[in-house]
């Protein structure tokens, strides 16, 4: 089973970011939201950037998956 998960980009080079998610870094592709901007939060699956979410949502998630580890 595969789980995605929000996360906030850090830095943009191109079509790939560095995000952020509970204090771990990860380089991934936006080459699915080239829209994304350094501050969006997006939804990470399987190293791609696969939708943006509004911060409100983003945190409540966040919240709910630190709940359940």
């Amino acid at each position: 089973m595969c789980l995605a998960v929000p996360a906030i980009i850090k830095e943009i080079d191109g079509d790939k970011a560095i995000v952020e998610l509970e204090g771990v870094r990860l380089e991934i592709s936006i080459i699915f939201t080239p829209e994304a901007k350094v501050g969006d939060y997006v939804i990470v699956h399987a190293g791609y950037s696969i939708d943006i979410m509004e911060e409100k949502e983003a945190e409540e998630t966040i919240a709910l998956l630190e709940e359940i580890t």
